[in-house]
């Protein structure tokens, strides 16, 4: 499934936003190891290597084209293709930072037991995701997937939330840690242009739904989909359309 970093880079300011602030509240000083899980373009990379400029990053993504367009604008980083899902760095890590990259996976029970056991005793797992899989904006794709036209190409991508409530994530990661920080903020996004969620949503989560269709379908489920956002997500008179998008955040220490 490839990326289009262009579509994705698009909202930048707003998906930028969310990183800055799970970075920002990470206690670790002077880390001397920093792995960016599922870095993409490596926006976020550059600013964790401007925070703490003398720690050796690796971003880990499986996109290679995310991460040509990275190894182009941060050469001094080190960038490695891998599978998030079995990644396992020589050693036990200081830092591993996600954002915006596990939602994609499942069995999240498994995987972040697995990622946080790839840190070092003291270390720190900085996880941001978003949450807001049952908004018009995500929940509307798996409606229309489900419709009769739709539903012998689409019925195998459509699933529940991947994100679970915060409470989930303490549980799975409670009992090996020192410390626990997990909280939710939603975001009032304020976008310009037109049809401005159905475009946010071509870069992330619409992206694998019109992967899937035949070519001569893809404008018709995308026509569909963007008359239902402009009704669920109307312009306002200024012009701006208003997007709320809930994230989930969180922080835990090994102990």
């Amino acid at each position: 499934m490839r990326w289009d970093p262009s579509q994705y880079l698009k909202f930048a300011g707003h998906r930028l936003r969310p990183a800055i602030d799970l970075m920002n509240q990470i206690p670790a000083e002077a880390p001397a190891e920093i792995v960016d899980l599922g870095c993409g373009t490596g926006n976020v990379t550059r600013m964790l290597a401007q925070r703490w400029p003398r720690a050796a990053i690796t971003g880990v993504d499986s996109s290679a084209e995310m991460l040509g367009d990275a190894a182009e604008t941060l050469p001094v980083v080190k960038w490695q293709a891998a599978d998030v899902t079995t990644w396992r760095p020589l050693a036990p890590v200081e830092v591993l930072y996600s954002n915006a990259a596990l939602h994609w996976l499942g069995d999240h029970g498994e995987l972040f037991a697995h990622l946080f056991a790839q840190v070092r005793p003291g270390g720190w797992l900085a996880v941001q995701m978003p949450r807001n899989f049952d908004a018009p904006s995500h929940a509307t794709i798996n409606e229309l997937a489900d419709e009769a036209r739709w539903r012998p190409a689409l019925a195998p991508l459509v699933q529940p939330s991947p994100t679970h409530p915060p409470a989930f994530y303490y549980d799975v990661l409670a009992g090996a840690a020192a410390d626990l920080n997990i909280w939710e903020t939603e975001y009032l996004q304020v976008l310009e242009g037109d049809d401005p969620v159905a475009e946010w949503t071509k870069g992330t989560w619409l992206r694998p739904f019109l992967a899937a269709l035949d070519p001569a379908d893809r404008p018709d489920f995308e026509a569909a989909y963007r008359a239902r956002m402009r009704v669920a997500y109307p312009r306002r008179p200024d012009g701006k359309t208003l997007f709320p998008f809930r994230r989930l955040f969180l922080i835990a220490q090994r102990g």
